[in-house]
C-alpha cells in the first residue's frame, strides 16, 4: 500500500529550556532540519509569544515542518509532513531531537493520503488532475 505522504508527530520532552525559548535558535534548527532531510524550502514564518513560547513553520515544496514550544515545561511539539519518497523525515526528526537536547523524545509515524489499495507507487506531483485518476485505473 502506498501513501501520498509521511507525517511524523514528534514529542520532545525534557528539552533544553534555553534552546526552545530562543527564537533564532528554534528557527535556525527547523530550517537546518529541512536542509538535512534534503527538502526544498519555500517559506519560513515564526512567532515568539509573550511571556514565552514559539510557534513556527518551514514550508517546503514537499509539505512542511512545524513547531510549538512550551519552555516552561521543557516541551516542544513538532510535525514533519513530507510527500513522496525523496525526503527522509526521520533525518529531520533525529536532527531536532539532538539540537533541542530532548531526553525523552517520541516519534509517531502516520501515512497520509492512502488512496491506493494496490501495490502501485503513487506520484506525489501530477501534471493534470486526470493523470492521478488514470494511475489508479
Amino acid at each position: 500500500m502506498h501513501a501520498l505522504g509521511t507525517h511524523l508527530l514528534v514529542d520532545l520532552r525534557d528539552c533544553s529550556v534555553e534552546a526552545i525559548r530562543d527564537l533564532e535558535f528554534v528557527k535556525d534548527s527547523l530550517v537546518q532540519a529541512a536542509k538535512e532531510a534534503s527538502a526544498t524550502i519555500v517559506d519560513v514564518s515564526f512567532h515568539e509569544f509573550n511571556p514565552f513560547g514559539i510557534s513556527g513553520m518551514v514550508v517546503i515544496a514537499e509539505s512542511h515542518l512545524s513547531i510549538h514550544t512550551w519552555p516552561e515545561y521543557g516541551y516542544a511539539a513538532v510535525d514533519i509532513f513530507t510527500c513522496g519518497d525523496l525526503i527522509k523525515p526521520e533525518i529531520a526528526a533525529s536532527y531536532l531531537i539532538e539540537r533541542f537536547r530532548s531526553l525523552n523524545p517520541s516519534v509517531v509515524e502516520m501515512k497520509r493520503g492512502i488512496i491506493s489499495p494496490f501495490d502501485t507507487k503513487l506520484p506525489h506531483k501530477v501534471s493534470s488532475p486526470g493523470q492521478a485518476i488514470e494511475s489508479l485505473t
